[in-house]
């Protein structure tokens, strides 16, 4: 199987309209449950990201999510994005506060890899958006300029192998974990079907909190989070191979956005986020 980028016929709109684009939700290595994630297939993926118009993409790791080694596991992401990455992808390592070296392996990310931020995965780490290890771990990326990636899900719950069910995450707490942490820089991943409404606007209005497109459903999704959410916050995110990058595109093409607002929601907003890391 080849990642879901190469299938579909769906048309990829030309670089000079969605050219420039950050995509800051994008993953590399293997999934359990579909294709290899082998160094020529990311090598063809690159080149078809680069095609649609893909400037530069924040790249994790599936891998990060099932193994314990994450010190080998970020090693790997950093090598294959130099490899394979054409110049595009930037990597984002993975820490688990749950485990016991985790200040150890942030200091490895941000200081010896260089990684302009991380990406964390609670839900299948184990630890709760109040553990004291994770907003310890917030305090720091706050304090060395880092971004943080926040996964609050990886899977439609609906769509999850019935033997590994992973629990849905209580972002509950999420708010006041944020509020306090000055610097903070905080990327929601994968977020709409867990935080929606007024506890989603809690969390934002908590910090420098932001949100990509990539989990967004129906028709005009774009223009109904602009409704409620600033243009600011909102940024490009495709959490391709997952899903087809296509849809992140098509969302973008239906939303209407011009001038801009299409700029800010395309690179500006992301390239501030990272400027300067």
């Amino acid at each position: 199987m080849t990642w879901p980028l190469a299938a579909g016929s769906v048309e990829i709109p030309k670089q000079k309209k969605f050219g420039g684009l950050i995509d800051v939700n994008v993953s590399l290595g293997a999934w359990p449950f579909r294709g290899s994630g082998s160094g020529r297939e990311t090598a063809a993926w690159v080149r078809k990201l680069r095609k649609a118009g893909v400037t530069q993409a924040w790249a994790g790791s599936f891998e990060a999510m099932f193994q314990k080694d994450l010190h080998s596991v970020n090693d790997r992401l950093a090598r294959d994005c130099r490899t394979f990455g054409r110049g595009i992808l930037q990597p984002f390592g993975t820490v688990n506060p749950a485990a016991p070296d985790w200040r150890e392996e942030w200091r490895r990310c941000r200081f010896e890899r260089g990684m302009l931020g991380i990406r964390l995965f609670p839900g299948y780490h184990g630890y709760a958006l109040d553990d004291a290890r994770f907003r310890e771990l917030l305090r720091m990326a706050a304090a060395s300029g880092a971004v943080v990636q926040l996964a609050l899900q990886m899977e439609d719950e609906r769509m999850v192998h019935p033997r590994v069910q992973i629990p849905m995450l209580e972002a509950g707490p999420l708010a006041e974990s944020v509020a306090g942490v000055r610097g903070l820089k905080l990327v929601l991943l994968n977020s709409f079907r867990v935080l929606r409404a007024k506890p989603l606007l809690q969390v934002l209005a908590a910090g420098d909190v932001f949100l990509e497109i990539s989990s967004l459903e129906g028709m005009g999704g774009i223009e109904s989070l602009l409704a409620e959410v600033p243009s600011g916050r909102v940024l490009f995110g495709s959490h391709a191979p997952f899903l087809y990058f296509e849809s992140a595109i098509l969302k973008l093409k239906e939303s209407g956005l011009e001038g801009k607002s299409l700029e800010a929601l395309k690179h500006a907003n992301a390239a501030g986020l990272v400027a300067g890391v």
